[in-house]
């Protein structure tokens, strides 16, 4: 989605392959690379980015990914995060506690929860139209997408249009629900159709 980084913010002279490998470091944390395509963009750039499209804060989303992938069979490894926090993550300058590490993590998984209890609310209630969650929805999966591929996860054109499948299904379902529970006589408000039948694309 490269021709997508000017709109969203991040342009291509962000972005670095410079190698600041040292060997003094662990492994795992010197090979680490997840952040690499911004390791020249400023914690306040990525942070406006992200309060712009989502409620999660820059040092939020990278230490939620931190713990995914510094994630053991006995636990996360929140020291070796805080201590090596600026080698991980570019736009992070100094390290932070283990108690901080956690903090961080908790305030994302909270805002996670919070953010998908407004927003199904919405879905639910009938205050957003089938056309407007779909917009939505488009819009959401693409800035997820971008931050997916600014983690370096490449997703192949199959495994997004399936991905985007399977969420507009589940999306389709919940707004039926959502229709039977406030609507008694089992027909959509909308369109008239029976709501045990298939929704008209």
């Amino acid at each position: 989605m490269a021709e997508d980084s000017p709109e969203i913010g991040l342009e291509e002279d962000d972005f670095s392959n410079e190698d600041t490998s040292d060997s003094s470091l662990p492994e795992d944390v010197r090979t680490y690379d997840r952040f690499s395509k911004i390791d020249r963009a400023s914690y306040d750039r990525v942070n406006k980015f992200l309060r712009d499209r989502t409620y999660i804060t820059a040092r939020e989303w990278a230490i939620a990914r931190l713990c995914a992938d510094f994630r053991t069979a006995t636990g996360i490894e929140m020291t070796k995060i805080g201590t090596h926090l600026p080698e991980l993550v570019p736009f992070m300058t100094k390290p932070y506690s283990p108690q901080a590490v956690n903090q961080a993590r908790h305030a994302f998984e909270a805002k996670i929860k919070k953010s998908g209890a407004t927003f199904l609310y919405g879905a639910m209630s009938g205050f957003i139209t089938a056309n407007q969650l779909d917009d939505l929805m488009y819009e959401s999966t693409e800035v997820a997408k971008f931050l997916l591929e600014v983690e370096s996860i490449d997703l192949s054109l199959n495994e997004e249009l399936e991905a985007e499948d399977r969420i507009s299904s589940i999306m389709r379902d919940v707004r039926r629900a959502a229709i039977k529970l406030r609507h008694e006589d089992n027909h959509c408000p909308e369109c008239g159709q029976p709501l045990h039948e298939d929704p008209t694309k």
